[in-house]
């Protein structure tokens, strides 16, 4: 096991993996940003060290800033987190380079699955289907290709940037008069967020459900799918509640049991030709009829991990770093025992009747129900921090356990409802998502299980 791990990220992720590595003995190290000085994760870590400025560019997204950091406390081993760095090739090999240990897949699976385009081949040359789509990059400036691949595949269709993952950039495109306009808007956020333009055309499927696979592989020839998780709450593409296993009616009875193995095998089937490594999710969507199409894997830790520790026991971050350090996967993984069901709410410092604007502002008071039966809280920040308007506005994470679905969802609507949070900015409060998330909780459809990625859009914010 290694000696002393440095986290090339901030926030709830950081403080999440340093809880991991206390347990284990690891010594921890913090870096950050001039905006995140008293942030929880700067103080839980043994060591700390900054890296820039606030802007992430100059900050957390700084390689040679993190490498500098990683050789002046003699880290032997790097976690990436989510988001930022955590699926860049570059800088996996630029850890390898300085002798310390990538916890992540290797650069191959890094690359192979950093171009949806390859990823939707790779799929395909094991026999799991993506949606119709492009196969080759579509030039966002090229209207007669836009056209020609439109009319090919179908309207409404998604445009999607090639790079990077989460949603970012994708638009629907529902009449050949929006083409052009959306595939310049999806390249320029693609260059923003990715360094890479590229886009491509996806069938976009009516009523859709969105679920994903978390799967595990060693290095040692064993490779696990600990369960599937239902993430079609979303706003702007973006997942807010997520909940294992999934309630979806097409996962009931005998039939339903088949299709989830089914699904489990051909996620294993995906990362298996990309020579894996270590923990990923891979994401599809199934239409109203319940049929699933491939979409992408994201090749490390997934924001809402907690549900599949809550209905597994297991600890995915310690699961990693044994893996990262040559260690087969244990018993305990290799045959998971799955208990009751979870669902987790991301609690944002953002207003929903405003588009979901982001609110930056001092936190005032900041107290959440993490003492309640059956309830895990993740969160990055704390009473008298500021929320930067630099970073992703998420506050906390708020996840419960049951028995069932009924009692998981009873469970943190009554964490929910014991939330404390006070949010100031220059000109007075500001919002926060805590009410919009009880609504979709409470709502009849959600209840039900059967709901799709359109829900958010039918609650009033």
């Amino acid at each position: 096991m290694f000696r002393k791990l440095l986290v090339a990220n901030r926030g709830e992720i950081a403080c999440r993996i340093f809880r991991t590595c206390e347990r284990l003995g690891i010594q921890t190290v913090a870096v950050f940003s001039d905006a995140d000085v008293l942030s929880p994760h700067v103080a839980q870590a043994d060591e700390a060290i900054r890296i820039g400025p606030a802007k992430l560019s100059e900050s957390y997204l700084n390689i040679p800033a993190i490498l500098a950091a990683i050789a002046d406390v003699g880290a032997d081993a790097v976690h990436p987190g989510y988001g930022l760095l955590s699926e860049r090739r570059a800088f996996a090999d630029a850890v390898g380079g300085s002798g310390a240990v990538f916890i992540g897949p290797p650069s191959g699976a890094l690359e192979v699955f950093g171009d949806k385009i390859q990823a939707r081949q790779v799929a395909r040359s094991v026999g799991v289907s993506p949606p119709p789509g492009s196969e080759e990059p579509v030039d966002p400036e090229d209207g007669a290709r836009l056209l020609a691949e439109a009319e090919r595949i179908g309207l409404p269709l998604l445009i999607k940037a090639a790079a990077g993952g989460g949603g970012i950039g994708m638009q629907i495109v529902r009449q050949t008069a929006d083409l052009e306009r959306a595939a310049r808007s999806c390249a320029d956020r693609g260059r923003q967020a990715f360094g890479d333009g590229r886009i491509y055309l996806e069938r976009y499927l009516a009523q859709p459900r969105h679920i994903e696979v978390q799967i595990f592989c060693d290095g040692h020839g064993n490779a696990v799918a600990l369960g599937e998780r239902e993430c079609s709450v979303q706003r702007r593409h973006q997942k807010i509640i997520e909940e294992s296993p999934s309630p979806a009616g097409f996962f009931s009875g005998q039939l339903g049991a088949e299709r989830r193995a089914r699904l489990f095998l051909e996620a294993l089937s995906v990362v298996g030709a990309a020579d894996y490594r270590g923990a990923g999710t891979v994401e599809f969507v199934a239409d109203a009829a319940g049929q699933l199409f491939f979409l992408e894997v994201n090749a490390r830790l997934q924001v809402e991990h907690p549900v599949t520790e809550l209905v597994t026991g297991l600890d995915l971050v310690e699961l990693q770093l044994r893996v990262a350090a040559g260690e087969a996967l244990p018993r305990a993984a290799l045959f998971p025992i799955f208990d009751g069901h979870a669902i987790e709410a991301r609690l944002y410092a953002e207003d929903p009747a405003k588009g979901f604007l982001p609110q930056p502002g001092r936190l005032q008071q900041f107290d959440l129900a993490a003492n309640l039966p059956g309830v895990r809280v993740d969160s990055g920040v704390a009473t008298g921090v500021e929320v930067s308007p630099h970073y992703d506005p998420m506050l906390a994470k708020i996840a419960a356990h049951g028995r069932d679905r009924a009692q998981a969802l009873e469970r943190l609507l009554a964490a929910l409802a014991a939330c404390r949070v006070q949010l100031v900015g220059p000109k007075g409060p500001r919002a926060t998502n805590l009410g919009f998330l009880q609504k979709l909780l409470t709502s009849a459809e959600f209840r039900s299980g059967q709901y799709d990625t359109g829900l958010a859009e039918t609650v009033q914010a």
